[in-house]
């Protein structure tokens, strides 16, 4: 059996060494980085060969990789490397490993062009003042050989290990048990499409409604394809940490079920909730973890591997008992997981990990995307950047003299820009080269202090460099999917202003990543239409689609339709009377636990008000602004079995999806809008470029998304099979052919007339 590694794995696994160091940083841009290597590749001679496949063999090791450029006429061998800041301060291990590189390369082109010695050169090229520096080696044949032998030497036991991982992990998945007697209903109908999808190395659309066993019904069937497929690795990317507690309880499950299970489960966690000393800087003259990173991460990597699950508290434990950082410990186990569980960033971000090491390794790999309907708004987020104008004028005052100038320069470009807006929200055709300019120059100036000063940037001076990083980048990629606008108002008393750069479809960023994959699955409950989310997301056209049966029957739920009551916003005032009544009544027939969804926490506000004053009796609990994890878990444990009181949240917020009040918890719902998004001069524009894009511009921006919303939150109702409920849908709209097209089939809506009775008086004794 063969073991495949990339020539760049196998030199990050042997030559890395010494301090984890990242003054040296930011990278260019993978943007800057092609275009870097274009502007060097077009300054060589006619016969300059670039982009050259090379491989090589040493026992059961197979290396390979595509080296930058080779020089026929020079007989040499570059790998171009760009950077900025000041050359001199690269870490000596940078070099070292940037060395270890070409050397390898050098060995696979002399076998391949059977050359006796050959001249190796690291070209680095500096993406601001476009210059290059060239550090060149001659040597043998034999020599690179011999190197190239010994990182194989060094690397052999650690893949004759990992072959042996993906042999018995492979046998066992084969024969792997589903961890319950049966299937639920329509859960072997999911699991029996996404297997398809990975056999036929085709993308899923799987809308599958709440109560199946989604999580489990992905995950199995994608790892029983695993050995049959080919699959490396399998991405479970979430929305929120409740999927990925769901997505490890699987794994647990999976494992207990099938004991011995050799399945390596890694959890990736976000840096500021696993840094453990966030006060200094990521290099070893500040973190002691990040001294000797390198030299002691051997024995932590093999440490990880003995655990079950590799998941937060478990992987800071090794970490720390073999004093290496646990956040960039998870960034090195993703080489070596089967199972990687984590945010969609992890993926589908612009300098995504797991997508950037798939790439690289050539990793045949099968994603499965959880609540997948958030992927839009979260992807635009991914792709959108701004800068706000109070921040720059802040560091003004306090920035080292070394930054006065450039920040100075950025500082009139941006008042020039504004001078002359007049109104509150202003679209431009496209940013502004010159501003674009002056800020890729501060970047260059800032990263060339960074390096000379240990102790890192101050957190104003970091936050505007960062910012001012994703702006450039995002400038680099603008195009019809995005706009760019500026929004003005008074902050303290005085103007200001913020640029933004607003991805509107990011369809062309997420291409390439569902390309990347053997098969990506996207599943959630409400997926529909699907050529909206097709559209939007960039699915190619042999998407695979599937509408689960839901396994819930109309008796179990009875949908109301108060179409007497209008909520839009110049009717909400009026609406709070017949809402409250609506709320008394219902309570009076039926006490127990319910949630009430609105618009908008001023609307929200207004219904607790009004219900507090007209039934006081009737417990509540309001969802605030901004809730910490404590407020958010203390909302939920209201809903108690013999609880009985409202809950009033915001439709699209914390408490609208991806929460689980089974039986009685919660039995039932009140839908108070329709969920669309707010006409505001964002939205209309993001409509009209809808409009141009799709033809579709309204139900794009407002239709689609605020339906998606209501039947999320009303799915909290009905969670299993045993569940009873009953769910009002506020306002004349939902009675519209359009929107009851948007809502599930299994539902069975009691028009107006039936829903009406809700409002009638109640006997005497039965109600306030």
């Amino acid at each position: 059996m063969t073991y495949t590694v990339a020539v760049r794995e196998l030199c990050e696994f042997v030559a890395k060494q010494g301090d984890l160091d990242l003054r040296f940083t930011p990278a260019p841009t993978a943007q800057e980085g092609i275009a870097g290597h274009n502007t060097v590749t077009a300054r060589r001679s006619a016969g300059y060969q670039k982009e050259i496949a090379l491989s090589g063999t040493y026992q059961q090791l197979l290396v390979r990789g595509r080296a930058d450029g080779y020089d026929p006429t020079r007989n040499q061998l570059e790998e171009i490397k760009t950077f900025r800041g000041d050359l001199a301060r690269m870490p000596e291990n940078h070099r070292h490993l940037h060395w270890a590189q070409v050397k390898i390369y050098g060995w696979l082109l002399c076998q391949q062009l059977q050359l006796s010695e050959l001249n190796v050169a690291l070209v680095y090229f500096d993406i601001v003042t476009q210059k290059e520096t060239l550090e060149c080696e001659s040597h043998s044949a034999l020599a690179l050989q011999t190197l190239f032998e010994q990182h194989c030497s060094t690397f052999l036991t650690w893949a004759e290990q990992e072959l042996a991982h993906q042999q018995t992990r492979n046998q066992a998945l084969q024969g792997l048990g589903f961890p319950h007697p049966t299937f639920r209903t329509g859960q072997r109908v999911l699991a029996e499409n996404v297997y398809k999808a990975a056999h036929t190395g085709r993308c899923l659309m799987a809308q599958a409604p709440t109560g199946i066993g989604k999580t489990m019904g992905t995950l199995f069937p994608l790892l029983k394809a695993v050995a049959a497929n080919k699959l490396d690795k399998v991405f479970y990317l979430a929305a929120k940490t409740s999927g990925r507690a769901l997505a490890r309880e699987a794994i647990g499950k999976l494992g207990h079920a099938n004991p011995g299970l050799p399945l390596r489960t890694l959890e990736m966690v976000a840096r500021d909730k696993t840094c453990e000393h966030p006060d200094k800087a990521c290099h070893g003259e500040s973190c002691p973890l990040a001294k000797g990173f390198y030299d002691r991460l051997p024995a932590a990597r093999q440490a990880a591997l003995t655990l079950t699950q590799m998941d937060q508290p478990s992987l800071r434990e090794t970490a720390l008992a073999h004093q290496v950082c646990p956040y960039y410990l998870s960034q090195e186990m993703a080489r070596w997981a089967d199972v990687v569980i984590g945010d969609y960033n992890y993926y589908f971000d612009a300098s995504a990990l797991l997508h950037g090491l798939s790439v690289t390794n050539q990793w045949q790999t099968g994603v499965l995307v959880d609540e997948a309907h958030n992927l839009l708004e979260r992807a635009r987020s991914m792709y959108s950047a701004q800068l706000e104008q109070t921040s720059l004028k802040a560091l003004r005052k306090t920035a080292p003299a070394s930054l006065k100038a450039p920040l100075e320069r950025v500082t009139r470009l941006w008042s020039a820009l504004v001078r002359e807006q007049t109104e509150p929200y202003v679209v431009h055709c496209a940013p502004p080269d010159k501003l674009l300019l002056a800020l890729q120059n501060l970047i260059g100036e800032i990263t060339e202090h960074l390096t000379e000063q240990p102790a890192g940037l101050s957190p104003q001076l970091q936050s505007f460099y960062f910012d001012a990083m994703q702006f450039c980048r995002i400038a680099e990629t603008f195009g019809d999917h995005s706009l760019f606008d500026i929004t003005r108002r008074v902050a303290q008393g005085k103007p200001a202003t913020t640029l933004c750069l607003r991805n509107v479809v990011p369809a062309p960023f997420l291409q390439p990543r569902f390309a990347a994959s053997q098969t990506t699955v996207l599943f959630s409950a409400t997926l529909s239409p699907a050529g909206f989310y097709a559209d939007t997301l960039g699915l190619s056209p042999d998407t695979a689609w599937v509408d689960v049966p839901s396994p819930f029957t109309a008796d179990q739920l009875s949908v109301n339709l108060v179409e007497q009551i209008s909520t839009r916003f110049q009717d909400r005032a009026a609406s709070v009377a017949p809402i409250v009544a609506l709320i008394g009544r219902q309570y009076a027939r039926q006490p127990g636990n319910y949630l009430a969804f609105f618009s908008s926490f001023e609307y929200l506000q207004q219904v607790a008000n009004a219900l507090a004053l007209h039934h006081p009796a009737i417990p509540q609990w309001v969802q605030k602004r901004q809730m910490s994890e404590p407020e958010h878990v203390q909302f939920l444990a209201q809903f108690t079995v013999d609880g009985r009181g409202i809950g009033l949240a915001v439709l699209g917020g914390a408490f609208a999806e991806g929460i689980d009040l089974p039986g009685n918890r919660l039995i039932g719902a009140f839908v108070a809008t329709l969920g669309l998004p707010q006409v505001n001069p964002v939205n209309e524009q993001i409509r009209q470029r809808m409009t141009a894009i799709f033809g579709d511009g309204y139900d794009y921006t407002y239709l689609y998304p605020g339906l998606q919303k209501v039947v999320q939150a009303a799915g909290r109702v009905i969670r299993t099979q045993q569940d009873r409920g009953i769910i009002y849908l506020i306002d004349d709209r939902f009675g519209w052919p359009k929107v009851r097209r948007l809502l599930p089939d299994w539902w069975h809506i009691n028009t107006a007339a039936s829903a009406a009775r809700a409002l009638e008086p109640q006997p005497a004794g039965q109600g306030d």
